[in-house]
C-alpha cells in the first residue's frame, strides 16, 4: 500500500532530552504529591485518590506550563468528565456503548469548556469499573484534584521555581 510509509517513516527527530535535574524534579514532584494526598487520605480515612491522578501528576510536574496543566484544566476536567460517567452510568446503565459514549461526551465537553486534561478522559472508565454512587464527585474526584493542584502550586512554585499556575 501506498500508505504504508506514512505510518512507518517519519524526517521528525526525537524531541530534545530533558535536563537531568528536570527530570529528577519531576519524578520527585509526583511523588511528594502523590505522597502527601495519600498521607491526607489515610490520616482523614477519605478517598482522595483516583487512578488517573497519577497520570495529572505526569503532566502537572513535566509540563507545568502546558494548559493541560493549570489548575482549570486538572479540576474542572476531571469533574467534568467524573459528573459525565456517572449520568451516563446511572442513565443508560453500565453497557460498553455506554462507557464509550462517556469518554467521547467527556472529551467534547472538556473541549467544548476549555478544560482538557487527558487524564480525566479516564474518569468515565473508573467510574464504570467501580460504580461508585454520587459522592464520588466530592471524594475523591473534586477534594482530591484541589490537593493535587495545591501540592503542584507549592512544590512548582518553590521547589522548581517555576511560575505555577501561568492562569486559572
Amino acid at each position: 500500500m501506498a500508505n504504508d510509509k506514512k505510518f512507518l517513516e517519519s524526517s521528525l527527530p526525537l524531541p530534545p532530552r530533558p535536563a537531568l535535574s528536570n527530570v529528577l524534579l519531576s519524578g520527585l514532584g509526583g511523588f511528594v504529591a502523590i505522597a502527601l494526598i495519600a498521607l491526607l487520605a489515610d490520616i482523614t480515612q477519605a478517598i482522595l485518590i483516583l487512578g488517573s491522578f497519577g497520570a495529572s501528576c505526569v503532566i502537572i510536574f513535566s509540563l507545568p506550563d502546558s494548559p493541560l496543566a493549570q489548575p482549570r484544566n486538572v479540576v474542572v476536567g476531571h469533574f467534568l468528565s467524573s459528573l459525565i460517567g456517572l449520568l451516563y452510568l446511572n442513565v443508560l446503565g453500565p453497557h460498553w456503548w455506554t462507557l464509550a459514549l462517556a469518554v467521547g461526551t467527556a472529551i467534547i465537553v472538556m473541549m467544548a469548556t476549555r478544560t482538557v486534561h487527558p487524564p480525566a478522559g479516564s474518569n468515565p472508565v473508573i467510574v464504570f469499573l467501580g460504580m461508585p454512587g454520587w459522592g464520588f464527585l466530592l471524594f475523591p474526584t473534586l477534594i482530591g484534584a484541589i490537593c493535587l493542584i495545591l501540592v503542584a502550586m507549592g512544590y512548582n512554585n518553590v521547589i522548581r521555581k517555576k511560575k505555577y499556575p501561568l492562569y486559572w
